[in-house]
């Protein structure tokens, strides 16, 4: 086992990225969780240099991702496979409604920590700061997304189906926003990645009272979340609108 794990590894599977991995089969999302490895905002990130960063083998995650391909796969994960149209309803669906849900609670819980446990533990004033602004900028991220970007996309789809080229207006949105977009997933994924460094973990402390323990809760739901989120619109939907709306229509 140690030998076709090497041989994987020897073959480039360790060169491969992140977000290629979890792209093509998101059963090994929970590989890279599991080793605290980003596979959304960082997904562009070579396996070999990720484990490096983290000082493990990758012939070992090489290893717990073929054997995460082993377990049964639902028809419904293989996001790689779905249309543009349907995958961005589904974000809008599920993620943007999750943040919409969930934000604004978050947010009121942790500043409500931060006025009661401020004093004896001064990085939740950091936390619910820095939360506060992640939930501002969402806000405005999604809008865009369902104002601007997704309806170009759909657009653009739609006439690539139909064969005729996509209005010039809805390929310079899209290349707009996908720098824009990426960038700023970049940006709330730095600010949850520190949120999570603050909070040790999200490890809640002995004289933590319920909305502590429910805050902390929350917030690695959040960012759970987000990976999930980002994962689908960095590694698939915005490459696959690169690569079918984009080079197509050039």
């Amino acid at each position: 086992m140690n030998d076709e794990k090497t041989l994987q590894a020897e073959n480039g599977g360790s060169t491969r990225t992140i977000g290629g991995f979890v792209a093509e089969d998101y059963r090994t999302a929970e590989v890279f969780e599991r080793h605290g490895i980003d596979f959304c905002c960082g997904g562009n990130v070579p396996l070999d240099v990720a484990c490096r960063q983290k000082g493990i083998d990758p012939a070992v995650i090489l290893g717990e991702i073929e054997a995460a391909k082993q377990e049964p796969m639902e028809r419904s994960q293989n996001f790689a496979a779905w249309e543009l149209p349907f995958l961005a309803d589904y974000i809008v669906a599920v993620h943007h409604a999750y943040i919409k849900d969930n934000a604004g609670q978050i947010t009121l819980y942790a500043r409500k920590v931060a006025e009661v446990h401020g004093s004896r533990h001064p990085e939740v004033k950091e936390i619910a700061a820095i939360f506060d602004g992640v939930a501002t900028d969402l806000a405005a991220h999604l809008r865009e997304e369902e104002e601007v970007f997704f309806p170009a996309v759909k657009r653009a789809d739609a006439a690539r189906k139909a064969g005729r080229t996509p209005e010039q207006n809805d390929i310079e949105a899209i290349s707009g926003d996908l720098v824009k977009l990426r960038r700023e997933h970049e940006e709330v994924g730095d600010a949850i990645h520190t949120i999570r460094r603050l909070a040790g973990d999200f490890v809640v402390p002995g004289d933590a009272c319920n909305t502590y323990t429910v805050t902390y809760r929350k917030l690695k739901e959040f960012e759970d979340d987000l990976h999930k989120h980002v994962h689908l619109e960095n590694n698939i939907l915005f490459l696959k609108a690169e690569r079918e709306l984009i080079s197509s229509a050039s």
